[in-house]
């Protein structure tokens, strides 16, 4: 009877793993042991107002623990699907918080996340992308150069460039900026001395074309910035609030580009999805940069151009003078 009992419990195991790896885990546990047997999924954190983080579950959850790093006085105010935080002091929007939550459902089934996101910040400011250098000639690194129309915070901006990649390829710290700052962009840390300027001091980074008027930032390690492109910055709900789409023929129109081009004239950032609607980046070197002209925002490739050989200029404004 004993060795039945085993045997028929192995042929269970068994079969239970085969169903398993042909349906979702979750389904097939569900199937195989009911729904209380399955742990709550996470979803997502997103920051709806100044102050207040919310997690986001798969079923109703009560929080066991929840402890944030840096460590903040904090009060939950609801719990369920939707699991609402409120932060009894004040940080600036944009600061990046990680969280430990630790929540247990009905069944006391429980689930362990570590998460990281940034506070609220309804103050960004409105800018513009002024000048691109997609080419590499070292010590001189890729840049995407930034100016300010009107003050506001920096923090949790995002700079996507979708050749590259889905990810934004920098996040902006907490930073205030006026009306009329220059924000540099390099893409490659590779040299001695590099400080992203958060604070008053704009002379404190060392490396090449670091300006001293200007905030420069550096993206850690190496990111080659392509010449077909479609560069935009985006607030922390995704909306882009400026952009630029750039082709030229060392580079392909790949999908992502096509999808990053789409979205972009979907939210009006720029006018037409297709390469021939992308500035012309065909001529850009390491000192020949792209460069949106002087008082233009038409959002089109009207507004740009390459300037001169030896005309770069990150971090001031742009060379009139242009290449042919």
């Amino acid at each position: 009877m004993k060795k039945w009992y085993f045997t028929g419990m192995a042929a269970i195991i068994g079969m239970a793993a085969l169903f398993v790896s042909a349906c979702s885990t979750e389904a097939a546990l569900q199937g195989l042991f009911g729904t209380g047997a399955v742990s709550p999924v996470f979803y997502g954190v997103k920051t709806p107002a100044e102050g207040e983080v919310e997690f986001l579950f798969s079923g109703e959850v009560k929080v066991s623990s929840l402890y944030f790093d840096p460590p903040l006085e904090t009060e939950v105010v609801s719990q369920g699907e939707k699991v609402a935080v409120r932060f009894r002091s004040t940080l600036p929007g944009g600061t990046k918080i990680a969280a430990d939550i630790l929540v247990e459902d009905k069944h006391k089934n429980t689930l362990n996340v570590m998460v990281s996101f940034r506070t609220r910040n309804d103050r960004m400011p409105e800018l513009l992308i002024n000048e691109v250098r997609a080419a590499y000639s070292k010590p001189k690194a890729e840049f995407v150069e930034i100016v300010t129309l009107k003050a506001g915070n920096l923090g949790g901006m995002c700079l996507f460039a979708a050749y590259e990649s889905e990810e934004p390829i920098f996040e902006f710290p907490p930073v205030e900026v006026k009306k009329g700052e220059y924000i540099v962009v390099h893409t490659r840390s590779i040299e001695e001395g590099l400080v992203d300027e958060t604070g008053t001091n704009l002379a404190q980074s060392r490396g090449t074309d670091a300006s001293p008027t200007a905030r420069d930032f550096w993206v850690p390690g190496t990111q080659i910035l392509h010449s077909t492109n479609a560069i935009y910055l985006t607030d922390q709900d995704g909306k882009i609030l400026n952009g630029v789409t750039l082709f030229g023929q060392k580079s392909k129109w790949t999908e992502r580009v096509a999808a990053a081009a789409q979205l972009m004239a979907e939210q009006k950032a720029w006018k037409g999805a297709n390469p021939e609607d992308a500035a012309n980046s065909d001529g850009n070197t390491a000192t020949r940069t792209i460069c949106r002209a002087a008082g233009t925002n038409t959002n089109s490739a009207a507004n740009w151009y390459i300037t001169a050989t030896s005309g770069a200029t990150p971090g001031g404004a742009n060379n009139p003078k242009r290449y042919q």
